[in-house]
Protein backbone atom coordinates (compact mmCIF):
# COMPACT_ATOMS: atom_id res chain seq x y z
CA UNK A 1 0.00 0.00 0.00
CA UNK A 2 1.39 3.28 -1.29
CA UNK A 3 0.69 6.18 0.88
CA UNK A 4 0.52 9.90 -1.30
CA UNK A 5 -0.03 12.69 1.65
CA UNK A 6 -1.99 15.81 0.60
CA UNK A 7 -2.12 19.02 1.49
CA UNK A 8 -3.26 21.22 -1.67
CA UNK A 9 -0.53 20.33 -3.87
CA UNK A 10 2.00 22.99 -1.47
CA UNK A 11 2.60 21.41 1.59
CA UNK A 12 2.98 18.51 3.47
CA UNK A 13 5.02 15.73 3.76
CA UNK A 14 5.17 11.80 4.49
CA UNK A 15 7.43 12.04 7.87
CA UNK A 16 3.93 13.27 9.66
CA UNK A 17 3.37 11.13 12.57
CA UNK A 18 -0.24 10.62 11.80
CA UNK A 19 1.52 8.55 9.03
CA UNK A 20 3.10 6.41 10.29
CA UNK A 21 2.18 2.92 8.66
CA UNK A 22 2.94 0.56 11.90
CA UNK A 23 -0.66 -0.33 12.58
CA UNK A 24 -1.91 -0.07 9.25
CA UNK A 25 1.11 -2.91 8.45
CA UNK A 26 -0.36 -4.90 10.88
CA UNK A 27 -3.34 -5.99 8.49
CA UNK A 28 -0.71 -7.74 7.14
CA UNK A 29 0.34 -5.55 3.97
CA UNK A 30 3.94 -3.60 3.30
CA UNK A 31 3.36 0.25 3.95
CA UNK A 32 5.01 2.87 1.74
CA UNK A 33 4.90 6.43 2.05
CA UNK A 34 6.51 9.17 -0.46
CA UNK A 35 6.99 12.38 -0.80
CA UNK A 36 6.75 14.61 -4.49
CA UNK A 37 7.60 18.01 -5.40
CA UNK A 38 5.06 20.58 -4.23
CA UNK A 39 4.17 24.42 -5.07
CA UNK A 40 5.95 26.05 -8.17
CA UNK A 41 8.68 23.36 -8.39
CA UNK A 42 6.16 20.57 -8.75
CA UNK A 43 3.01 22.38 -10.48
CA UNK A 44 3.99 25.51 -11.81
CA UNK A 45 3.31 25.38 -15.87
CA UNK A 46 6.93 26.61 -16.75
CA UNK A 47 8.51 26.85 -20.02
CA UNK A 48 10.91 24.17 -20.89
CA UNK A 49 10.35 22.05 -17.90
CA UNK A 50 7.71 19.15 -18.33
CA UNK A 51 4.13 19.93 -16.77
CA UNK A 52 3.26 18.19 -13.18
CA UNK A 53 6.27 17.04 -12.49
CA UNK A 54 4.98 16.13 -8.75
CA UNK A 55 3.36 13.64 -10.46
CA UNK A 56 6.29 12.51 -12.17
CA UNK A 57 7.63 12.64 -8.71
CA UNK A 58 4.55 10.00 -8.39
CA UNK A 59 5.46 7.85 -10.98
CA UNK A 60 9.18 7.45 -10.46
CA UNK A 61 8.57 6.04 -6.66
CA UNK A 62 5.86 3.43 -7.71
CA UNK A 63 8.50 2.94 -10.80
CA UNK A 64 11.08 1.77 -8.11
CA UNK A 65 8.42 0.03 -5.82
CA UNK A 66 7.56 -2.11 -8.60
CA UNK A 67 11.23 -2.78 -9.02
CA UNK A 68 12.67 -3.13 -4.86
CA UNK A 69 9.22 -4.13 -3.16
CA UNK A 70 9.84 -7.58 -3.26
CA UNK A 71 13.10 -7.19 -1.18
CA UNK A 72 10.47 -6.00 1.74
CA UNK A 73 7.65 -8.49 1.60
CA UNK A 74 5.94 -6.89 -1.27
CA UNK A 75 4.49 -8.24 -4.16
CA UNK A 76 4.55 -5.74 -6.94
CA UNK A 77 1.83 -7.18 -8.81
CA UNK A 78 -0.27 -6.39 -5.95
CA UNK A 79 0.26 -2.35 -5.39
CA UNK A 80 -2.33 -0.23 -4.01
CA UNK A 81 -2.46 3.23 -4.03
CA UNK A 82 -3.64 5.33 -1.51
CA UNK A 83 -4.19 9.02 -0.31
CA UNK A 84 -6.08 12.14 0.58
CA UNK A 85 -7.48 15.60 -0.74
CA UNK A 86 -4.52 15.92 -3.14
CA UNK A 87 -3.31 12.73 -2.61
CA UNK A 88 -6.29 11.38 -3.93
CA UNK A 89 -6.50 14.27 -6.57
CA UNK A 90 -2.89 12.57 -7.20
CA UNK A 91 -4.28 9.23 -8.15
CA UNK A 92 -7.21 10.44 -9.88
CA UNK A 93 -4.86 11.53 -12.36
CA UNK A 94 -2.44 8.78 -11.89
CA UNK A 95 -5.30 7.30 -12.97
CA UNK A 96 -5.54 9.14 -16.30
CA UNK A 97 -1.74 8.93 -17.05
CA UNK A 98 -0.63 6.71 -19.75
CA UNK A 99 3.28 6.76 -17.39
CA UNK A 100 1.45 5.55 -14.63
CA UNK A 101 -0.31 2.27 -16.67
CA UNK A 102 0.38 -1.09 -14.59
CA UNK A 103 2.04 0.70 -12.16
CA UNK A 104 -0.66 -0.06 -9.61
CA UNK A 105 -3.48 -2.83 -9.40
CA UNK A 106 -6.03 -0.87 -7.49
CA UNK A 107 -6.12 2.28 -5.75
CA UNK A 108 -8.21 4.16 -2.60
CA UNK A 109 -9.20 7.91 -3.35
CA UNK A 110 -10.51 9.65 0.07
CA UNK A 111 -11.88 13.23 -0.66
CA UNK A 112 -10.83 14.17 -4.28
CA UNK A 113 -10.85 17.57 -5.12
CA UNK A 114 -12.02 18.87 -8.57
CA UNK A 115 -9.73 21.65 -9.09
CA UNK A 116 -7.27 20.61 -12.61
CA UNK A 117 -6.41 23.68 -14.20
CA UNK A 118 -5.55 24.20 -18.15
CA UNK A 119 -2.01 24.73 -19.42
CA UNK A 120 -3.47 28.61 -19.72
CA UNK A 121 -4.90 28.92 -16.13
CA UNK A 122 -1.97 27.42 -14.81
CA UNK A 123 0.74 29.71 -16.83
CA UNK A 124 -0.91 32.32 -15.90
CA UNK A 125 -0.60 31.78 -12.09
CA UNK A 126 3.13 30.80 -12.85
CA UNK A 127 3.36 34.22 -14.43
CA UNK A 128 2.28 35.94 -11.69
CA UNK A 129 4.64 34.26 -9.09
CA UNK A 130 7.61 34.32 -11.11
CA UNK A 131 6.98 38.38 -11.49
CA UNK A 132 7.28 38.35 -7.54
CA UNK A 133 10.73 37.56 -8.26
CA UNK A 134 11.30 39.81 -11.29
CA UNK A 135 12.08 37.01 -13.64
CA UNK A 136 10.13 34.95 -16.50
CA UNK A 137 8.22 31.65 -15.90
CA UNK A 138 11.20 29.72 -17.68
CA UNK A 139 13.28 27.17 -16.56
CA UNK A 140 16.55 29.08 -17.50
CA UNK A 141 15.22 32.07 -15.16
CA UNK A 142 14.13 30.40 -12.17
CA UNK A 143 16.60 27.40 -12.03
CA UNK A 144 18.88 30.03 -10.76
CA UNK A 145 16.48 31.05 -7.65
CA UNK A 146 16.88 30.42 -4.39
CA UNK A 147 13.76 27.23 -4.11
CA UNK A 148 12.99 29.06 -0.76
CA UNK A 149 11.96 32.58 -2.66
CA UNK A 150 10.39 29.96 -4.96
CA UNK A 151 7.93 29.31 -2.05
CA UNK A 152 7.70 32.65 -0.78
CA UNK A 153 6.76 33.77 -4.08
CA UNK A 154 3.97 31.08 -4.33
CA UNK A 155 2.92 32.53 -0.89
CA UNK A 156 2.69 36.10 -2.18
CA UNK A 157 0.56 35.39 -4.96
CA UNK A 158 -1.68 33.23 -2.80
CA UNK A 159 -1.99 36.04 -0.25
CA UNK A 160 -3.67 38.53 -2.77
CA UNK A 161 -5.44 35.41 -5.09
CA UNK A 162 -8.76 38.17 -4.79
CA UNK A 163 -6.88 40.55 -6.94
CA UNK A 164 -6.82 38.16 -9.84
CA UNK A 165 -10.44 36.97 -9.82
CA UNK A 166 -11.70 38.58 -12.93
CA UNK A 167 -8.53 35.94 -14.66
CA UNK A 168 -9.06 32.93 -12.78
CA UNK A 169 -12.37 32.79 -11.18
CA UNK A 170 -13.55 30.09 -8.16
CA UNK A 171 -9.80 29.21 -7.06
CA UNK A 172 -9.37 32.48 -6.04
CA UNK A 173 -12.33 32.56 -3.90
CA UNK A 174 -10.92 29.06 -2.63
CA UNK A 175 -7.34 29.76 -2.98
CA UNK A 176 -6.38 27.16 -4.97
CA UNK A 177 -2.77 28.27 -6.79
CA UNK A 178 -1.29 24.87 -7.60
CA UNK A 179 -3.08 21.80 -9.44
CA UNK A 180 -2.36 19.31 -11.75
CA UNK A 181 -2.11 20.81 -15.16
CA UNK A 182 -4.51 18.82 -18.36
CA UNK A 183 -1.28 19.37 -20.63
CA UNK A 184 -2.20 17.29 -23.11
CA UNK A 185 1.21 15.02 -22.53
CA UNK A 186 1.63 14.05 -19.06
CA UNK A 187 -1.87 14.68 -18.48
CA UNK A 188 -4.23 14.24 -21.43
CA UNK A 189 -7.40 14.56 -20.28
CA UNK A 190 -9.28 15.56 -17.08
CA UNK A 191 -9.56 12.37 -14.27
CA UNK A 192 -13.30 12.27 -15.31
CA UNK A 193 -13.32 12.09 -19.16
CA UNK A 194 -10.39 9.80 -19.11
CA UNK A 195 -11.59 7.21 -16.79
CA UNK A 196 -15.18 7.56 -18.83
CA UNK A 197 -13.33 6.60 -21.58
CA UNK A 198 -11.86 3.42 -20.62
CA UNK A 199 -8.58 4.67 -18.62
CA UNK A 200 -8.14 2.96 -15.04
CA UNK A 201 -10.82 0.36 -15.99
CA UNK A 202 -8.60 -2.94 -15.21
CA UNK A 203 -8.00 -0.67 -11.68
CA UNK A 204 -9.90 -1.57 -8.42
CA UNK A 205 -11.52 1.44 -7.04
CA UNK A 206 -12.24 2.04 -3.47
CA UNK A 207 -13.43 5.68 -3.00
CA UNK A 208 -15.63 7.95 -1.01
CA UNK A 209 -15.57 11.16 1.08
CA UNK A 210 -16.08 12.39 4.61
CA UNK A 211 -19.97 14.12 5.06
CA UNK A 212 -18.90 17.59 6.70
CA UNK A 213 -16.05 18.06 4.54
CA UNK A 214 -16.05 22.26 4.58
CA UNK A 215 -16.04 22.61 8.93
CA UNK A 216 -12.37 22.44 9.60
CA UNK A 217 -12.22 25.13 6.68
CA UNK A 218 -14.69 26.98 7.99
CA UNK A 219 -13.18 26.62 11.40
CA UNK A 220 -9.80 27.85 10.12
CA UNK A 221 -10.77 31.10 8.11
CA UNK A 222 -13.37 31.79 11.59
CA UNK A 223 -16.91 31.72 10.16
CA UNK A 224 -17.72 28.26 11.45
CA UNK A 225 -21.45 28.97 13.10
CA UNK A 226 -21.59 33.24 12.26
CA UNK A 227 -21.85 32.67 8.54
CA UNK A 228 -23.61 35.54 6.94
CA UNK A 229 -26.53 35.60 4.59
CA UNK A 230 -24.02 37.86 1.85
CA UNK A 231 -21.42 35.34 2.85
CA UNK A 232 -23.66 32.39 1.89
CA UNK A 233 -24.69 34.02 -1.25
CA UNK A 234 -21.55 34.72 -2.41
CA UNK A 235 -20.72 31.41 -1.69
CA UNK A 236 -23.92 29.91 -3.97
CA UNK A 237 -23.01 32.57 -7.04
CA UNK A 238 -19.43 31.15 -7.11
CA UNK A 239 -19.54 27.42 -6.79
CA UNK A 240 -23.14 26.04 -7.53
CA UNK A 241 -23.99 24.71 -11.03
CA UNK A 242 -26.83 27.35 -11.96
CA UNK A 243 -25.72 29.96 -9.65
CA UNK A 244 -27.72 29.78 -5.82
CA UNK A 245 -30.80 29.67 -6.98
CA UNK A 246 -30.34 26.03 -7.63
CA UNK A 247 -29.49 25.40 -3.65
CA UNK A 248 -32.01 27.52 -2.00
CA UNK A 249 -34.82 25.33 -4.03
CA UNK A 250 -32.99 21.59 -3.22
CA UNK A 251 -32.54 22.87 0.50
CA UNK A 252 -35.51 25.00 1.26
CA UNK A 253 -35.17 24.65 4.58
CA UNK A 254 -31.43 25.60 5.06
CA UNK A 255 -30.23 28.84 6.55
CA UNK A 256 -27.13 30.64 5.54
CA UNK A 257 -24.66 28.33 7.55
CA UNK A 258 -25.77 25.23 5.82
CA UNK A 259 -26.02 26.19 2.29
CA UNK A 260 -22.65 27.97 2.68
CA UNK A 261 -21.14 24.22 4.06
CA UNK A 262 -22.92 22.49 1.59
CA UNK A 263 -21.92 24.36 -1.61
CA UNK A 264 -18.46 24.59 -0.54
CA UNK A 265 -18.01 20.70 0.11
CA UNK A 266 -19.85 19.77 -2.70
CA UNK A 267 -17.91 22.06 -4.95
CA UNK A 268 -14.53 20.91 -3.31
CA UNK A 269 -14.40 17.06 -2.43
CA UNK A 270 -17.70 15.78 -2.40
CA UNK A 271 -19.41 15.75 -6.46
CA UNK A 272 -15.82 15.64 -7.72
CA UNK A 273 -15.29 12.39 -5.73
CA UNK A 274 -18.71 11.05 -6.76
CA UNK A 275 -18.56 12.27 -9.99
CA UNK A 276 -14.91 9.92 -10.26
CA UNK A 277 -16.62 6.59 -9.44
CA UNK A 278 -19.19 7.08 -11.29
CA UNK A 279 -16.55 7.67 -14.44
CA UNK A 280 -15.02 4.94 -13.85
CA UNK A 281 -15.73 1.70 -15.76
CA UNK A 282 -14.03 -1.28 -13.76
CA UNK A 283 -14.82 -2.39 -10.39
CA UNK A 284 -15.91 0.23 -7.81
CA UNK A 285 -16.81 0.27 -4.05
CA UNK A 286 -18.21 3.36 -2.86
CA UNK A 287 -18.19 4.97 1.04
CA UNK A 288 -19.02 8.21 3.02
CA UNK A 289 -17.65 8.40 6.27
CA UNK A 290 -20.42 10.18 8.77
CA UNK A 291 -19.15 9.44 12.17
CA UNK A 292 -18.62 13.43 13.90
CA UNK A 293 -15.85 14.03 15.16
CA UNK A 294 -15.93 14.15 18.78
CA UNK A 295 -13.09 17.10 19.20
CA UNK A 296 -13.00 20.72 19.49
CA UNK A 297 -16.45 20.92 21.48
CA UNK A 298 -18.10 18.05 18.41
CA UNK A 299 -18.84 21.19 16.03
CA UNK A 300 -16.66 19.70 12.91
CA UNK A 301 -19.24 16.96 12.01
CA UNK A 302 -17.17 14.42 10.04
CA UNK A 303 -14.53 17.26 8.63
CA UNK A 304 -11.74 17.04 6.18
CA UNK A 305 -9.23 15.01 6.82
CA UNK A 306 -11.09 12.64 9.93
CA UNK A 307 -10.38 9.39 7.86
CA UNK A 308 -7.02 9.40 7.24
CA UNK A 309 -6.34 8.96 11.47
CA UNK A 310 -8.64 6.05 11.29
CA UNK A 311 -6.97 4.52 8.18
CA UNK A 312 -3.45 4.75 9.69
CA UNK A 313 -4.58 4.10 13.45
CA UNK A 314 -2.82 7.16 14.98
CA UNK A 315 -5.70 8.75 16.78
CA UNK A 316 -3.69 10.38 19.42
CA UNK A 317 -0.94 12.01 18.32
CA UNK A 318 -0.24 15.30 16.62
CA UNK A 319 -3.62 16.77 14.69
CA UNK A 320 -5.27 13.84 14.94
CA UNK A 321 -6.07 14.20 18.82
CA UNK A 322 -7.45 17.43 18.29
CA UNK A 323 -10.65 16.32 16.29
CA UNK A 324 -10.56 12.21 17.60
CA UNK A 325 -10.09 13.33 21.32
CA UNK A 326 -7.15 12.44 23.49
CA UNK A 327 -7.34 9.67 24.92
CA UNK A 328 -9.15 8.38 21.77
CA UNK A 329 -12.76 6.56 22.88
CA UNK A 330 -13.52 2.90 22.48
CA UNK A 331 -15.70 3.79 19.69
CA UNK A 332 -13.05 5.85 18.00
CA UNK A 333 -10.79 2.93 18.13
CA UNK A 334 -13.24 0.52 17.37
CA UNK A 335 -14.10 2.20 13.97
CA UNK A 336 -10.57 2.61 12.87
CA UNK A 337 -10.05 -1.00 13.42
CA UNK A 338 -12.89 -1.18 11.09
CA UNK A 339 -11.69 1.02 8.53
CA UNK A 340 -8.19 -0.32 8.39
CA UNK A 341 -9.73 -3.98 8.11
CA UNK A 342 -11.72 -2.62 5.06
CA UNK A 343 -8.52 -0.48 3.26
CA UNK A 344 -6.00 -3.74 3.64
CA UNK A 345 -8.82 -6.26 2.44
CA UNK A 346 -9.22 -4.03 -0.23
CA UNK A 347 -5.47 -4.27 -0.99
CA UNK A 348 -5.24 -7.70 -0.28
CA UNK A 349 -8.16 -9.26 -2.02
CA UNK A 350 -9.85 -5.93 -3.70
CA UNK A 351 -13.41 -6.22 -1.60
CA UNK A 352 -13.43 -4.11 1.29
CA UNK A 353 -16.45 -5.53 2.74
CA UNK A 354 -19.36 -3.92 1.08
CA UNK A 355 -21.07 -4.28 -2.43
CA UNK A 356 -19.45 -2.68 -5.78
CA UNK A 357 -21.09 0.39 -6.72
CA UNK A 358 -24.40 -0.29 -9.51
CA UNK A 359 -27.62 1.33 -10.51
CA UNK A 360 -28.50 1.67 -7.22
CA UNK A 361 -25.80 3.63 -6.33
CA UNK A 362 -25.14 1.62 -3.07
CA UNK A 363 -22.50 2.92 -0.73
CA UNK A 364 -20.95 2.24 2.84
CA UNK A 365 -21.57 4.55 5.40
CA UNK A 366 -18.42 4.22 7.70
CA UNK A 367 -19.95 5.33 11.39
CA UNK A 368 -20.59 3.61 14.51
CA UNK A 369 -22.76 1.09 12.76
CA UNK A 370 -21.78 0.61 9.37
CA UNK A 371 -24.68 0.74 6.99
CA UNK A 372 -24.65 -0.07 2.98
CA UNK A 373 -27.18 2.02 1.68
CA UNK A 374 -28.05 4.10 -1.56
CA UNK A 375 -26.26 7.50 -1.71
CA UNK A 376 -27.46 9.76 1.08
CA UNK A 377 -26.46 13.10 -0.57
CA UNK A 378 -28.59 12.79 -2.95
CA UNK A 379 -30.05 16.49 -3.84
CA UNK A 380 -26.63 17.51 -4.27
CA UNK A 381 -26.11 14.64 -6.51
CA UNK A 382 -28.72 16.08 -8.85
CA UNK A 383 -28.08 19.43 -8.66
CA UNK A 384 -24.40 18.72 -10.24
CA UNK A 385 -25.50 15.42 -12.05
CA UNK A 386 -24.89 17.39 -16.04
CA UNK A 387 -21.59 19.04 -14.11
CA UNK A 388 -18.12 17.98 -16.19
CA UNK A 389 -15.80 18.88 -14.33
CA UNK A 390 -13.63 20.11 -16.60
CA UNK A 391 -10.13 22.06 -16.43
CA UNK A 392 -10.51 25.42 -15.26
CA UNK A 393 -9.92 27.78 -17.73
CA UNK A 394 -8.11 31.09 -17.95
CA UNK A 395 -10.97 33.45 -18.04
CA UNK A 396 -10.58 36.12 -20.67
CA UNK A 397 -12.36 39.58 -20.19
CA UNK A 398 -11.46 41.76 -22.83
Amino acid sequence: MVWIPGGGYAVGTSSLPEFDGGRLAGGGVVVVTMNYRLGVEGFAQIEGAPANRGLLDQVAALEWVRDNIRAFGGDPDRVTVFGQSAGGGSIAALLAMPRAAGLFRRAVVQSAPGAFFSPELAGDIAAACAAELGVRPTMAELSAVDPALLSAAGDAVFAKMDEWKERWGPITYRRIPYAPVVDGDVLPATPWEALANGAGRDVDLLIGHVRDEHRLFSLLEGVLGQVTEEQAETALRTLAPGGGRSYREAFPAAGPEELYELVNSDWLFRMPTLHLAQAHTGRTHVYELTWPAPGLGGGLGACHGLDVPLVFGNLSSGQPALLIGDPPSAEAEALSARIRAAWTAFATYGDPGWPTDDDQRLVQLLDTEPTVTTYPEEASRLLWQHHTFPALPLIDRQ
